[in-house]
């Protein structure tokens, strides 16, 4: 689920597909133990802007769509704001129901009940918040060794007179890693 529309989804389904191929296999086993994977981000907004509820994405040709890939890897974003009748009338339910709409479907229904359940459940929200408290301080620690590691760059270019590179470090973060690379920084 994806609440807010940080212009980084693409982006992230790949970070979320390579995830997964890692937990896939071991070093040195085949790929072809690689099983079909699906990314799926379940939207309250329209993330490509075209007024579907649905974007199935999967690696085909641009030269010739008729071929594809064949890596098996798809990924789809479902959006709760659609507006074309593009997908089954349970989904829309469901899609309705992400979007705080009621609905009369049996299913989505089921889900509230679990839902409200799942909320009652002190076990899984003192999980919940572990977890949370866990990306923090590991986003805390990952800033803290960023900022490091450019104070570490900086000192380093002083002593070699780059100051022009010093300046262009902080506004190309792209030069900045090939920098780090430069210096065995990272």
């Amino acid at each position: 689920m994806q609440v807010s529309d940080t212009k980084e989804l693409p982006k992230r389904s790949r970070y979320y597909q390579s995830m997964i191929d890692l937990q896939l296999i071991d070093k040195g086993q085949h790929y072809k133990k690689l099983n079909r994977s699906y990314i799926i981000f379940i939207c309250p907004f329209d993330a490509y802007g075209k007024g579907r509820h649905i974007y199935t994405f999967e690696n085909i040709c641009k030269e010739d769509n008729s071929i594809s890939m064949g890596d098996e890897a798809v990924k789809i974003f479902l959006n709760a704001d659609g507006t074309m009748d593009d997908v089954s009338d349970e989904l829309k339910a469901f899609l309705d129901y992400v979007a705080g709409k009621r609905t009369e479907d049996s299913y989505v229904e089921k889900l509230e009940e679990a839902v409200m359940e799942a909320r009652k459940n002190r076990e899984w929200r003192h999980e919940y918040m572990t977890l949370l408290m866990r990306d923090q301080e590991n986003q805390e620690i990952g800033e803290k060794r960023g900022e490091e590691m450019l104070a570490k760059l900086i000192m380093f270019l002083s002593e070699d007179g780059r100051s022009s590179d010093i300046v262009k470090v902080s506004q190309d973060k792209e030069y900045r890693y090939k920098l780090y690379a430069e210096y065995q920084i990272i």
